[in-house]
């Protein structure tokens, strides 16, 4: 008999926070009357994505929290970043992170982001990069957002232990690209990028594109700047580990590399930002949509980290409410009765440090049967009482699996 119950593991990032002066987070300050519901009338506690003590990136957690051991299928967040833009990545492609940067004659760098160019002047540079050749490895580019990009290695013998091209700061030299490792692989990648990124000075320095921002008095876009080298590695899809056929929505191309990494079926909303002007109620009607087609949906909201990173208490506070009022429409549409319902964060990111910490976060697990405790808040403080007490990110879906039936006994 086909279980019909659905599962939803919905992710606010950047969730946890640290107490201020007055003893409060912005989770605690904000009013949030449905996910105080949700810990009312569910199961809450604390988690960490991957482990106590150790500061998660969006990627790794993410995948943790899908049930994917991190260090085993994590290689860098250029592969997710290429997934994220649409690229048709092979096994064994070696993919990177770029930006298109301003260098002088010296490759001394004047500007890591050639002073914010559009997508359109992206996309006309894009061609010159995309379907070069070097010393028989085919070169895949392509621009996302402006000045970000992903580049891609294919063909034999590569290797993605090589240092970044990008030095992370200006007035300094592009860095020379170095093997990580005593390996052949790793040392002709290098080789092959440094070649690379003098071709791709030749090429785009005077290009039309270029000549012009130089007349209007902005920086050229003549160089790009590879860094986080990840390969292509062999890795279990989501429905084959889990016997669900499962969908993603969310506004950020790292979230949707992961997802079709793992083969998650990506779901477009309009006005999907992964900023705090994010559409959010378009975000929570494709939920609602998704459940009457998908066994599982992964959502991601990314509104309050990225207000985190600024410092700014207030817009996530702010960012926090909205996300309330979404969820608000959410449970109007699902019954306990068919859907089990996870609320949490993916890490951590304290408005004192503007960047992700080990803080744990709040969890609670919401639907039919689960142990309701005596929780009445979600927040920090507050799910540290509840009945879930400490988990990590890869016990979620071992959860969800019982809770729905899915698992097999262990032993006779």
């Amino acid at each position: 008999m086909k279980n019909e119950k659905k599962c939803v593991i919905f992710i606010i990032d950047g969730l946890g926070d640290r107490p201020n002066e007055q003893g409060k987070t912005p989770l605690m300050d904000a009013k949030t009357p449905t996910m105080d519901k949700i810990a009312k009338e569910g199961i809450c506690g604390l988690m960490n994505a991957i482990d106590i003590g150790i500061r998660p990136g969006s990627d790794t957690a993410h995948l943790s929290i899908l049930g994917y051991d991190p260090y085993k299928v994590y290689t860098g967040r250029g592969p997710l970043e290429a997934f994220g833009v649409g690229l048709d990545l092979k096994e064994g492609d070696v993919a990177f992170r770029c930006n298109f940067a301003t260098v002088d004659e010296n490759f001394v760098v004047l500007d890591r982001r050639a002073g914010r160019i559009s997508p359109e002047e992206a996309e006309q540079l894009e061609k010159v990069i995309d379907g070069m050749e070097i010393d028989g490895v085919k070169i895949i580019f392509k621009s996302s957002k402006g000045y970000r990009g992903v580049l891609v290695l294919r063909g034999e013998g590569l290797s993605c232990k090589v240092s970044d091209g990008d030095p992370h700061e200006e007035g300094v030299k592009v860095n020379e690209i170095k093997p990580l490792d005593d390996s052949k692989e790793a040392k002709r990648t290098a080789e092959i990028l440094n070649k690379l990124l003098k071709i791709v000075y030749e090429k785009l320095n005077n290009h039309p594109i270029n000549e012009e921002r130089r007349k209007k008095g902005l920086p050229p876009a003549n160089i790009i700047l590879p860094r986080g080298a990840g390969v292509v590695s062999k890795i279990e899809k989501f429905y084959d580990k889990y016997k669900m056929k499962g969908a993603c929505i969310c506004g950020t191309g790292l979230i949707k590399g992961i997802a079709k990494m793992v083969g998650l079926d990506p779901i477009e909303v309009e006005g999907a930002t992964g900023t705090p002007n994010t559409n959010f109620m378009g975000k929570a009607k494709a939920l609602v949509d998704a459940l009457k087609k998908y066994d599982f949906v992964l959502v991601n909201v990314k509104g309050a980290d990225e207000a985190s990173h600024d410092g700014n208490y207030d817009l996530k506070k702010e960012v926090l409410e909205k996300i309330d009022n979404m969820l608000s429409y959410v449970f109007e549409h699902i019954s306990r009765e068919d859907v089990y319902f996870v609320l949490t964060g993916d890490h951590s990111t304290p408005i004192e440090m503007k960047d992700h910490s080990a803080d744990p976060i709040p969890i609670v697990i919401w639907g039919k049967s689960v142990r309701v405790d005596d929780v009445e808040n979600f927040n920090e403080f507050s799910c540290a009482k509840g009945g879930l007490h400490w988990i990590k990110g890869e016990h979620i879906m071992k959860i969800l699996l019982d809770l729905t039936g899915r698992n097999e006994k262990f032993g006779a």
